[in-house]
């Protein structure tokens, strides 16, 4: 690993993306679990071979790609779907987020990792644990807002991760995120400063497990 690795988490629709912009616009890379689950189910990589075998035909769509809509569904109406799902994904998005941090130059960089606290034995490589937190009312409306769901479905989407209290519970640092996107800019600048420092030889502290 040649660099100090920060693994970015918090609930569905919490603002995890507009946090991890703000780091890229500071220069710093960030590695995204969601970027990495749609990669390793390419059209004719082995990972969705295996989805299809395990699922059937109805988890691919008319082109033979992933039917994100139908397999969404699915794994939140069924806690058996999803864990076998998760067996399938979650190992090669480990291997390659890895990698990317391994390979990663800058003084330190991000890992977006939405599930960290459910996965969380598997990442105790990471130096840092950020958690973008937002209440469960604010993160209701941003999803009904933004996927077109009911709120039946959105709470159910938010009731199938980790407890907000659990997220809280193993972070270094937080970033509330309740109101307009812009007032991150400055808790973000702030957070640059600290990681650049702790990514130096100078700041560097050996990584430990939580």
């Amino acid at each position: 690993m040649s660099g100090f690795v920060v693994a970015l988490t918090g609930g569905i629709a919490s603002g995890k993306s507009a946090v991890e912009r703000r780091f890229e616009a500071h220069g710093i890379h960030a590695y995204d679990a969601d970027v990495a689950a749609r990669a390793v189910v390419e059209p004719g990589s082995p990972a969705l071979a295996e989805v299809a075998r395990v699922f059937g035909a109805g988890a691919l769509d008319r082109d033979g790609r992933l039917d994100r809509a139908a397999m969404r569904q699915r794994v939140f109406d069924d806690p058996s779907a999803r864990t076998s799902l998760e067996g399938i994904l979650h190992p090669r998005i480990r291997a390659r987020l890895r990698a990317a941090a391994a390979a990663d130059t800058g003084p330190y960089c991000i890992l977006s990792i939405p599930l960290l606290v459910e996965n969380r034995a598997h990442y105790d490589w990471v130096n840092r644990v950020l958690v973008v937190d937002a209440s469960e009312a604010t993160r209701i409306a941003r999803l009904v807002r933004r996927d077109g769901i009911d709120e039946a479905l959105a709470r159910k989407m938010i009731a199938a991760q980790a407890r907000r209290e659990d997220r809280l519970a193993i972070a270094d640092d937080v970033v509330v995120n309740e109101g307009d996107e812009g007032a991150l800019d400055a808790e973000v600048e702030a957070l640059d400063r600290r990681y650049r420092a702790l990514g130096s030889p100078a700041g560097r502290a050996p990584t430990t497990a939580r």
